[in-house]
């Protein structure tokens, strides 16, 4: 069974939570990828991820999402979470997104380390999500999310600081 995350006020009580991978694509100086979201009218950028198919191992869908969001999954995963990390929805949210039957969700989240260039990356996919996308550095990702996504990702940064702190070269 997938762990819970806190329980919210309003019609979040009684939802499920989505199990989704989550990636962090780190480029040659461990600079981070995040991209800004069509759908969200912020400027509001966040880290690729994505829901993890029946049948579908965590690894496989970080692969896949990285694929279907950025346009390539020429990357290799380097890190994973030992645990799932669990998120609630904004009340305003809940039943706009996966059709109002989750009020979150727990994912497995991955660092890679991306070995294509640049010119590999492509948001004209099949379905697109992003409008553009850049590098960041990583101590930045908080102050970029949504706000309801911040502390998820103050949390990623404690989980991988080893891996974020290390030369890029160590993990060839």
């Amino acid at each position: 069974m997938m762990p819970g995350g806190p329980g919210t006020a309003g019609g979040n009580r009684g939802r499920g939570y989505r199990r989704g991978a989550g990636m962090m694509l780190l480029n040659a100086i461990n600079q981070v990828l995040v991209a800004r979201r069509l759908d969200m009218p912020s400027d509001a950028w966040q880290m690729p991820q994505g829901g993890i198919d029946e049948g579908e191992s965590p690894a496989e869908a970080a692969l896949r999402e990285l694929a279907e969001e950025i346009g390539t999954d020429r990357a290799e995963i380097i890190a994973e979470s030992p645990r799932w990390f669990t998120y609630d929805l904004p009340d305003e949210l809940v039943d706009r997104l996966w059709g109002g039957r989750y009020r979150g969700q727990t994912q497995k989240w991955f660092v890679l380390r991306f070995t294509g260039t640049d010119a590999d990356i492509d948001l004209e996919t099949e379905v697109p999500e992003f409008s553009e996308w850049k590098w960041i550095a990583p101590e930045t990702l908080p102050d970029v999310i949504v706000p309801f996504k911040r502390g998820l990702y103050a949390e990623l940064l404690v989980e991988f600081r080893d891996v974020l702190a290390a030369p890029a070269a160590a993990f060839k």
